[in-house]
């Protein structure tokens, strides 16, 4: 079975993150395929929006922690997949809305921080858990899409935000049932995709323009910090 699983919905392309017996968590092989997936979508003319959710009931538990560790190869794979699946996400040129169906923690979290627009089922929780294990959270992300107080508050407690809260803090936009959610996601990314295009496109344009000159010096801290602690290169 896929790990990544891939729809073509008229110029709208879903991709659903297919392990959910592990909770949708992030493997070497998931992020992989996640940056291919990506990379394509970026290159799709014909492509005009894009869906991103989960298989089950969660949207993503965060990295696959039992691949963590190994020998130098092992740790290297971790390092590059992670930076490549993201970077392919954070960097896409069409428009990307989040359907998050459930949990979507730590590395989870950040993923739909790449995202352009969120939606959430009532089940959703979103957050950084992974604080009290000593792993700092993806400041970068939180603080590109969230307020400063929010980014802060959830990168230093490790507090999680139920759907409610997360619509009234507007990390969210709109908080659906969740047999709902993906078709009501759908329906946004196609409402998107039927605008002019090259105007959306320029729109996306901007934002991926703003993100690399007011947060790309903190997104290449953390990167060189990650790098540090996984393989020992220079912080």
């Amino acid at each position: 079975m896929a790990d990544l699983l891939l729809e073509r919905r008229g110029d709208v392309e879903l991709v659903t993150l297919n392990r959910p017996e592990k909770r949708n968590a992030l493997s070497i092989e998931l992020r992989l395929e996640l940056a291919a997936a990506f990379e394509r979508i970026a290159e799709d003319d014909e492509l005009g929006c894009v869906v991103l959710t989960g298989a089950g009931t969660a949207f993503c538990s965060g990295m696959d922690t039992t691949q963590f560790g190994g020998d130098a190869e092992n740790k290297r794979r971790l390092a590059e997949s992670s930076f490549a699946a993201f970077d392919a996400v954070g960097r896409c040129p069409k428009p990307i809305v989040a359907a998050v169906n459930g949990p979507a923690i730590a590395g989870g979290f950040a993923l739909t921080l790449y995202c352009d627009l969120r939606l959430a089922s009532v089940d959703a929780r979103l957050g950084f858990p992974e604080l009290p294990a000593g792993i700092p959270p993806a400041y970068a992300a939180a603080r590109a899409t969230l307020d400063a107080g929010l980014a802060r508050e959830l990168c230093l407690t490790g507090r999680l935000l139920d759907a409610d809260e997360a619509l009234l803090r507007g990390v969210v936009s709109a908080v659906h049932p969740a047999a709902d959610l993906v078709s009501r996601a759908l329906d946004l990314a196609a409402s998107v995709a039927a605008l002019p295009r090259a105007a959306v496109l320029e729109t996306k344009r901007r934002i991926l323009l703003e993100r690399e000159q007011v947060w790309g010096p903190l997104f290449e801290r953390e990167e060189q910090a990650f790098r540090a602690a996984l393989l020992g290169e220079p912080g």
